[in-house]
């Protein structure tokens, strides 16, 4: 392996230096010493693979014949370093109240981390497997984690269950990918459909796109592979229920779009997929919003949002559109999509969290004279809301303009208009939170103290969500560009 190799594996060598460190250090200095140390060693340690990320930007290369890391990786690496370092600054606090094994906690991030790299820079389905795998078994032990809550424990064993059926469905339908092209390599497989025509195949390809969509479709949360979502968002610690709902989402969809734009370019499998998709769209929107609407649980209500997000970015990738000169393309919108989402939604979870502790409650009822118990908190909600409707000038409005738009660019117009209707619909469950905080008054008037990493992330994702929605461009720029210097084989 060259230094250039090294180089590129730099961000996944840093993680896999400070896990160890953060596991040496808990092991050999004891947990009561280590209480704050811990914590900062995985905040440094991540946002050091961070700085490391942004010093390889600009490269194309393959390593070790399993992995690319061009700047279509990079930007989804950035987006799970930077919600995991979000994360972990969110917990500093949280989970020495509620568990000895901190050192542990603060490991399995690192790992989570060091998985979600791997995912979206792998270009063969073994790889991809092993990625997402590795990802799953972390996320069901973090949500898990909390041995003495039969919440928590409910909330692991049944990700374990869902997730375990979903990989092996997926595991499947790369079998007979491999089947039909004899190798494990995303643009082998590509080639091989183009090569030996893809009608004669479609009695192959198309189960198989159904099966891969089941494991990829769970992680990204997308309809009918979403029943897990609402218990886990609930039961899981809240921090863990912030990156599932964010990170781990966004290395679905790297996968999702990798996968589908390398191996199944051609007509009709590109069609069949198309298809799929839309209909998947349409109805993971709609069941998200819909359902939404009747929740009390503010953890619940978000899970649903959660769930209509996936829909909406799933847009993006339904309308794709790699010619070159298009400034919407579908793709960069998906992405930037992504990148507003993880600010919002992990802003969200963790103003959650902050009630949380303070109240002990999840419920909305109890959000009631939030505008008199904490302005400050009530406020960046209502920024976190806006930009999950829709709504400038936020990140979430950036977001849907550039999905839309790519419907609208391919004539999917009826895709479009479901979705700005769900959109609507939307706003009515979030403005009724702002609601509950400005107008309803409460039993409890006392005021909501915020700890200090709290107030820190509160703030970054506050001014980050208004930022990509006041100053759109770079982030426009970013993602057009990684997405045009990637050579995905599939354009329309």
């Amino acid at each position: 392996m060259s230094l250039t190799d090294l180089a590129a594996l730099s961000p996944q060598l840093i993680l896999l230096v400070a896990g160890t460190l953060v596991l040496a250090v808990d092991l050999i200095m004891g947990r009561e010493s280590t209480r704050r140390l811990v914590p900062a060693l995985a905040l440094a340690g991540l946002l050091a693979a961070l700085v490391a990320v942004f010093l390889i930007q600009g490269s194309d290369a393959p390593v070790a014949t399993m992995l690319t890391v061009d700047n279509f990786a990079l930007f989804f690496q950035v987006i799970a370093l930077a919600g995991m370092a979000l994360v972990v600054l969110a917990t500093m606090g949280y989970i020495e109240k509620r568990s000895p094994y901190s050192g542990e906690f603060y490991a399995l991030l690192l790992a989570a981390a060091l998985a979600m790299t791997v995912a979206v820079s792998a270009n063969n389905l073994v790889l991809i497997y092993l990625g997402l795998e590795f990802l799953s078994i972390t996320s069901y032990v973090l949500a898990g984690f909390l041995r003495a809550d039969k919440r928590s424990n409910e909330a692991a064993m049944k990700y374990f269950l869902y997730g375990s059926t979903a990989s092996a469905i997926m595991l499947y339908g790369f079998s007979l990918l491999y089947g039909i092209a004899g190798t494990t390599d995303l643009e082998g497989i590509g080639r091989a459909i183009a090569t030996q025509g893809p009608n004669s195949l479609r009695v192959l390809t198309f189960p198989a796109i159904v099966l891969v969509l089941a494991g990829l479709g769970f992680k990204a949360s997308l309809v009918p592979f979403h029943q897990w979502v609402p218990d886990i968002y609930d039961g899981a610690p809240t921090p863990v229920t912030a990156f599932l709902s964010t990170a781990s989402k966004a290395t679905g969809f790297a996968v999702l779009v990798r996968f589908l734009l390398t191996a199944l370019p051609m007509q009709p499998a590109q069609g069949d997929w198309v298809a799929v998709l839309s209909g998947v769209s349409i109805v993971t929107m709609t069941l998200g919003n819909l359902i939404a609407i009747r929740q009390t649980n503010i953890k619940r209500l978000l899970a649903y949002s959660s769930i209509a997000q996936a829909g909406y970015i799933l847009i993006g990738l339904v309308a794709v559109y790699l010619t070159s000169g298009t400034s919407i393309n579908g793709i960069n919108g998906l992405m930037i999509y992504l990148f507003a989402y993880l600010f919002t939604n992990v802003g969200a979870f963790v103003a959650v969290l902050a009630v949380e502790e303070r109240t002990g409650s999840i419920e909305i009822k109890d959000y009631a004279g939030m505008i008199r118990r904490s302005p400050w908190l009530a406020a960046v909600l209502v920024v976190f809301f806006l930009s999950l409707a829709g709504i400038p000038p936020t990140g979430g409005f950036l977001g849907k303009f550039f999905v839309f738009g790519a419907a609208v660019q391919v004539q999917l117009l009826v895709l479009a208009a479901v979705g700005a209707i769900n959109s609507a619909i939307s706003a009515w469950y979030y403005l009724n939170v702002v609601r509950v905080m400005f107008v309803t008054s409460g039993n409890d008037e006392s005021p909501i103290r915020i700890t200090l990493p709290v107030q820190v992330v509160l703030v970054v994702t506050v001014v980050a969500t208004l930022l990509i929605g006041l100053y759109p461009q770079p982030f426009i720029n970013w993602a057009t560009w990684a997405t045009q210097t990637v050579q995905f084989l599939a354009a329309r």
